[in-house]
């Protein structure tokens, strides 16, 4: 039964052992940290099956203390699933000039940092708006895993939002609004607000490019309904007016971000944090642009979302 995978966590807060390894549900039941692995060899199959568990159950992990290549992430992440390309690869945008030709094509450099004058990752030192990774494709990823590798003395925190735990306290008025409705996700522009190369402003979000996904999602492991809002600019729900759409997407990311719902992660340079983008949404905090930040990226394949009728 799918729904055994929420029940077998740990709850307030607890440690449970498996063998060598820590599970312990963090403040807020958003995360769960997991000690006791080393990331730099495969799991061992009885291991990762009780870390997938956990991570089907809170739908973000956290692994500190790690020492990872680029290989070895990637390594990691296969054992979820199929990889998957970053972001502006998807969108056959790849700047060749800003990235390295020794960074893995799967690998997505998250970083402000500039050598040589061109910057050797994405996203600069700025905030990142509250965002589902590649909403905005027919098949986003299922799963990102990010690790950090040099940070800031202060900033650029990540703030997971469980979009499960947001629908199931959802007003029923809300609710009975926006299920069986879709909504179009733009890709002009990224999670920092910048336009992508080759496209046109859009003003418009009904004009927007991209493709319509249901506002209420189907998790296909775990049965499970959720919020799946993609990222609020240009964002619009087919079939209402434009005022109409904007005034339903504005309560509903009102709700979709309240605390109860978030977990804030203040990194530490090895920290591995993975989350599930069918269920959860994130944020990136902004940083003093003088200060490094680099953070290497791995995704897993998902599917084209979709909303079950009961």
């Amino acid at each position: 039964m799918v729904y055994a995978l929420i029940c077998d966590l740990p709850s307030k807060w607890e440690k449970k052992i498996v063998g060598a390894m820590n599970v312990t549900l963090l403040p807020g039941g958003v995360c769960a940290e997991i000690s006791g692995v080393n990331l730099c060899r495969p799991l061992i199959d009885n291991v990762f099956s009780k870390i997938y568990k956990a991570w089907l159950g809170t739908g973000a992990l956290l692994i500190r203390g790690q020492c990872l290549t680029d290989k070895q992430l990637l390594t990691f992440a296969k054992q979820f699933g199929d990889l998957e390309f970053p972001p502006s690869k998807l969108l056959s945008l790849m700047n060749s000039d800003s990235s390295s030709d020794k960074i893995p094509s799967h690998i997505n450099v998250i970083s402000n940092v500039v050598e040589n004058g061109r910057p050797i990752g994405q996203l600069g030192a700025g905030e990142a708006s509250w965002h589902t990774d590649s909403a905005f494709v027919e098949e986003p990823p299922a799963a990102s895993i990010l690790y950090a590798i040099e940070i800031p003395s202060k900033g650029g925190n990540t703030t997971l939002a469980n979009m499960t735990k947001a629908w199931d306290s959802l007003d029923p008025v809300l609710r009975a609004a926006i299920r069986g409705k879709k909504a179009k996700h733009d890709y002009t522009y990224t999670s920092v607000g910048e336009r992508r190369k080759d496209f046109p402003e859009v003003l418009d979000p009904r004009e927007a490019p991209g493709p319509a996904h249901p506002i209420v999602r189907t998790h296909p492991d775990t049965g499970r309904e959720s919020l799946y809002l993609g990222r609020r600019l240009n964002c619009y729900i087919l079939g209402l007016s434009l005022n109409e759409s904007e005034k339903l997407l504005d309560q509903l990311w009102k709700h979709a971000v309240k605390p109860e719902f978030t977990y804030e992660h203040v990194w530490q340079v090895g920290d591995v944090l993975m989350w599930d983008n069918r269920c959860t949404m994130h944020r990136r905090e902004a940083f003093d642009k003088s200060e490094r930040r680099i953070m290497h990226r791995a995704q897993v394949k998902g599917e084209r979302p979709y909303f079950e009728v009961e």
